[in-house]
């Protein structure tokens, strides 16, 4: 595989994923109206529940709206990844992903490709949020912005990554709502994206306190929410990290018709 081969096959798999974008309009919106609803509607209902909340180093109050913005990137970045999920599926029973793939270079490439093109759509997407949230008052530092790009990237990998490997096993288009529920919601919802870890090991919900430290999604929005103020989350960077290794190896094995998903299917890529 050469390099120039490499980059024109990463600029045709960007460009069209980005044609895409644009020419589902409501996309963005669909994708910004979820984080926006729990930011304006849910924040201001419990902002008074729970009054302040404590970020890294836990000696820094800061309002509730403040403290779930990670988590809402967070949700940007997870629902694009499983957005991506679904493309995938689409263009394998469309036969897009079996021209794709047929292309002479290496399949873990042309995977890749794809994942860095939809990455780069859910941090855009995640800026976007951020812009939007400004607008309503909700001040992150201007300094956070740009500490948590790096922490954005490769969140949305690792997200990006479990969507591949999901469209792995979703043989249809009309299993995908059923398998996302079980993904998404539990993902999200046993994670410290909208109130603090310690909050369920002190109401004594300890089971659920355990599960939430092993969920990867509660490690992307920690490492996101220490890179908004100007701190390192090493052990959650680590395992986000692992996590997208993990996830995309995983991946490019299901798509591999010799030993993979695929082989057992009998259906091309």
């Amino acid at each position: 595989m050469r390099p120039a081969h490499a980059l024109l096959a990463l600029q045709a798999v960007t460009s069209r994923e980005i044609a895409k974008f644009v020419r589902q309009g409501g996309r963005l919106a669909s994708a910004l109206v979820r984080p926006l609803l729990w930011l304006v509607v849910f924040a201001a209902g419990f902002q008074n529940v729970f009054g302040v909340s404590i970020i890294p180093p836990y000696d820094t109050y800061i309002p509730y709206q403040v403290y779930i913005v990670p988590g809402l990137l967070g949700m940007v970045l997870l629902f694009n990844g499983m957005q991506s999920s679904l493309a995938m599926v689409y263009d394998r029973e469309m036969g897009v992903m079996r021209l794709l793939l047929t292309a002479p270079l290496p399949r873990w490439y042309l995977l890749l490709a794809k994942l860095l093109a939809g990455t780069l759509l859910s941090v855009l997407q995640a800026y976007v949020f951020l812009a939007i949230a400004a607008l309503f008052g909700v001040a992150v530092p201007w300094m956070g912005w740009l500490q948590a790009l790096p922490v954005l990237v490769l969140s949305g990998m690792m997200l990006g990554a479990l969507g591949l490997l999901l469209s792995v096993q979703i043989r249809q288009l009309e299993n995908f709502a059923g398998t996302m529920n079980f993904v998404i919601f539990p993902m999200f919802f046993l994670s410290p994206a909208l109130y603090p870890l310690w909050k369920l090991e002190e109401s004594g919900a300890e089971a659920i306190h355990f599960v939430a430290q092993w969920n990867p999604f509660t490690h992307a929005v920690e490492a996101i929410r220490f890179a908004l103020y100007g701190q390192v989350s090493a052990v959650s960077l680590s395992i986000v990290a692992g996590c997208l290794v993990a996830f995309f190896l995983l991946a490019a094995w299901g798509y591999d018709p010799q030993r993979g998903m695929l082989k057992r299917t009998g259906k091309p890529g």
